[in-house]
């Protein structure tokens, strides 16, 4: 018996429509896997700002980023940051964060650079004790003061703050692009409020010196004063810095320094009367 034409057209149309569902389902699943996740969209900059700039709508742009790695401190909209100010030169498209902005509020200039709980403090010295020139901002640097006590009248030379960073040298508040030195005599550096206060003490009691450290090297050491009687002999700064201080003088010389040494004997002589004549002899009999 002969299929009816009707269940043969129906038959082939069910096949062509499980055919054309089955393709669709598969290109569908194809692109759904290339896509991936979607992505994050963060604010970044639309051209390089440097430090101290203040953000603007025009400054920003929404960058993709991928979902499955979040920023945190990141903004999404761009208008969450109209305003703010810039702590750090930053490149086009690299999303901004939290911590590379001035809080809310803050005010273009230097006090936008200085973080909550720390101060800054403009120190004197002289421009060829200050490391000739090399002392830029976000150096590392030591505090000493050379001055006079009352209770030791010779000099005396103190480390008074250690590993402070410098915010600004003279009017420079950014390293010179270049790399180029500055000679510069006021040096503004970032302390904490205790660290203030002796750097601002020790300014009034003597002459300020810049120590420059390595910008990895962040311990902190016990350093005893030195004295002018320390460097001549030589007990200054053994036991603290580990080195070994100028030899010191011979026991004979110290001595000789304290008037210990006995005194000479002076040598004896024999005068001798014969007659109307005189004649002397050492004691060992030579006339």
């Amino acid at each position: 018996m002969k299929k009816h034409p009707l269940v043969n057209a129906l038959v082939l149309a069910l096949l062509i429509s499980s055919a054309c569902t089955y393709v669709l389902s598969r290109r569908q699943k194809g692109q759904t896997q290339t896509r991936g996740t979607p992505d994050n969209r963060y604010v970044a900059p639309s051209r390089p700002l440097q430090a101290g700039e203040t953000l603007k709508a025009e400054d920003m742009e929404l960058v993709p980023w991928p979902a499955a790695d979040p920023l945190p401190g990141a903004a999404t909209r761009p208008v969450q940051l109209v305003g703010r100010i810039i702590l750090y030169p930053l490149e086009k498209g690299e999303p901004i964060l939290e911590r590379e902005l001035a809080a809310p509020g803050s005010v273009a200039g230097l006090s936008s650079k200085i973080p909550d709980g720390q101060r800054a403090i403009a120190l004197k010295s002289d421009e060829v004790v200050g490391v000739g020139g090399f002392l830029i901002p976000g150096s590392r640097v030591d505090v000493l003061v050379s001055y006079r006590s009352e209770k030791l009248p010779e000099p005396i030379t103190a480390t008074v703050v250690q590993d402070a960073v410098v915010l600004a040298a003279g009017q420079q508040i950014e390293p010179d692009p270049a790399g180029k030195p500055t000679a510069v005599t006021v040096v503004t550096l970032l302390l904490t409020p205790q660290e203030s206060e002796r750097a601002f003490l020790a300014s009034n009691q003597g002459a300020i010196h810049f120590v420059l450290r390595n910008g990895g090297d962040r311990g902190r050491t016990v350093v005893e004063p030195v004295t002018l009687s320390q460097l001549s002999s030589g007990s200054a700064g053994g036991s603290a810095g580990g080195s070994a201080g100028p030899p010191v003088l011979p026991a004979i010389a110290k001595s000789a320094t304290q008037g210990s040494l006995p005194r000479p004997v002076k040598e004896m002589e024999i005068e001798t009367v014969l007659g109307d004549g005189k004649s002397s002899a050492q004691p060992d009999g030579r006339n």
